[in-house]
């Protein structure tokens, strides 16, 4: 038994009051668990093996559940990788808390064994957890509020991994490992000590030696300094930049729908135009194709601050000029709001501009000549003959503030890039994402990549090129990795990509290149 800083502990006594932790407060009035969440062997979490492999999602959802298929583990073995991430959903194994159905339980025992008969490590990991979940539908309970909700989600969670620490526990931590919660999103600090203590003192009072693994914050993007003194692994998930790796996702509401990525990542369209009073900011949106005499260009104006004059200009001259000047009552807008701060109005129009071409161009450019900004949320060429819509459409997806608009070529099929320096790189990728990892590597935490990959719809030349950059870097810094899937939208089996030369293996499309790149990462 250690004895801490009674601030930290009596913080963690009121974390886990009402759960299944016990505090005790000794006679000098220090905090002290009943369970010593800080007994790992040091060997088992400050530096992990270089494993290598996929998820597979069978059981992800309860929406989805299905039972593991040993083939896949046939598959995995034969192609030379050594880990498997089980996503699990909780609801799938429990019927109320604390009663649990064998059957779902025993498919994931079966996992476990295909698994350790191919030499396989395998990492449980609780994907939808009591109180949380990434995905939708949102839990009735929340897994980090304060007061009774979070506590009973707590208590619920903590069930959890005590119920999987005494399935497992005669499985050796080599074999398989914990990962406690999938992708915990932006949380001050402390939220989630607490509930990653709870978690910890769990499975640590059944089975002191298991490898526990913590996702990063931030949906898995930031290494968490705060669990530090639970002696646990961390995992870092490879998504960004997302704007490549979730191109057209239907489940990412953010997802660019426009700009086609490429590698390294240019920018993608941004909604502000700013005139002379931000002069910083002051830019024009060009861009360049060819574009036919009797087209017709169509701006959809969102919200405009103080007054705009905006120029639609071709070959140097103003073919149109549109002035927004919000102010009190009614207007063309559809509402305008005083700011007294300032002593001026915003005024919300959500209404679309458009001129006609007047000739053959090769060049379009949006421009406020004077005032203070207005944002976008569309602009229209129609017809345009190489969407099979006849209409070109461009959203800007990218609502940062204080950005310079930039020249973007549009060829004849719709397909947009930007000029310019790229926005995301290999040596940013290292700078702004490894570099902090390595950072919590230093003091002593091991590092695995628990999730990533690239979604199907990405050109698969950017895919191949992005996941290179992503493995050499890995492979630099000594961390494993585990993609996404095996099979489905971002594997290299059945993946439905449409512009890849597949190999039929075993009845399924195989994407050997990415393979083959995997194979050597």
């Amino acid at each position: 038994m250690h004895n801490y800083d009674i601030s930290r502990r009596l913080f963690l006594a009121m974390a886990a009051k009402g759960t299944v932790a016990t505090v005790l407060l000794s006679m000098t009035g220090q905090a002290m668990f009943d369970v010593d969440v800080y007994a790992a062997d040091a060997t088992t979490y400050s530096k992990l093996p270089r494993w290598r492999g996929f998820n597979l999602t069978e059981k992800q959802s309860l929406e989805r559940n299905k039972a593991y298929y040993e083939w896949d583990f046939d598959v995995i073995k034969e192609w030379g990788f050594n880990f498997v991430r089980l996503p699990l959903d909780y609801r799938i194994w429990t019927k109320k808390p604390g009663i649990y159905d064998e059957k779902p339980l025993k498919e994931i025992d079966q996992a476990i064994e295909w698994a350790r008969d191919r030499g396989i490590h395998i990492n449980l990991c609780l994907h939808r957890a009591p109180g949380y979940c990434v995905n939708p539908p949102k839990e009735a309970l929340d897994l980090w509020a304060d007061g009774q909700d979070g506590n009973e989600a707590r208590a619920q969670f903590a069930a959890q991994w005590s119920m999987l620490a005494e399935r497992y526990r005669s499985i050796p931590t080599s074999a398989l490992s914990f990962n406690l919660v999938n992708e915990p999103p932006k949380l001050k600090k402390l939220q989630y000590l607490r509930t990653a203590t709870l978690g910890v003192e769990a499975i640590r009072r059944i089975d002191k030696a298991r490898l526990i693994i913590a996702d990063g914050l931030s949906w898995g993007a930031l290494p968490a300094m705060e669990l530090l003194e639970l002696r646990i692994a961390q995992s870092l998930h490879g998504y960004s930049p997302t704007k490549l790796t979730m191109y057209k996702a239907s489940w990412d509401s953010h997802s660019e729908k426009t700009i086609v990525p490429t590698w390294p990542l240019k920018p993608s369209l941004n909604q502000f135009l700013y005139g002379s009073d931000k002069p910083e900011f002051k830019s024009s949106l060009i861009l360049k194709g060819k574009f036919s005499k009797g087209t017709r260009f169509i701006i959809k104006v969102k919200k405009v601050s103080v007054q705009a004059q905006l120029l639609i200009r071709t070959n140097g001259s103003t073919i149109k000029e549109f002035g927004f000047n919000p102010g009190a009552g009614i207007g063309e807008w559809k509402e305008s709001t005083f700011q007294p701060d300032g002593r001026y109005y915003q005024a919300t129009y959500d209404k679309e501009y458009s001129v006609i071409l007047p000739e053959n161009l090769q060049e379009i450019e949006i421009v406020i000549s004077k005032g203070d900004w207005l944002t976008f949320s569309e602009i229209r060429i129609e017809p345009y003959p190489g969407m099979s819509s006849n209409s070109l459409v461009l959203t800007p997806i990218n609502t940062e503030w204080g950005q310079l608009q930039r020249t973007y070529l549009v060829d004849n099929a719709g397909k947009i890039t930007a000029e310019g320096s790229p926005v995301c790189d290999k040596e940013i990728l290292w700078k702004e994402e490894t570099v902090p990892w390595k950072k919590l590597e230093a003091v002593g935490v091991g590092i695995h990549v628990g999730e990533w990959g690239v979604h199907r719809y990405t050109p698969h030349d950017v895919t191949i090129s992005y996941m290179s950059d992503r493995l050499n870097i890995w492979k630099q810094v000594g961390w494993g990795w585990a993609l996404w899937n095996l099979r489905g939208s971002f594997g290299p089996l059945d993946s439905e990509r449409t512009d890849v030369s597949y190999e039929y293996y075993k009845g399924h499309k195989l994407d050997r290149k990415m393979l083959e790149l995997l194979r050597q990462g």
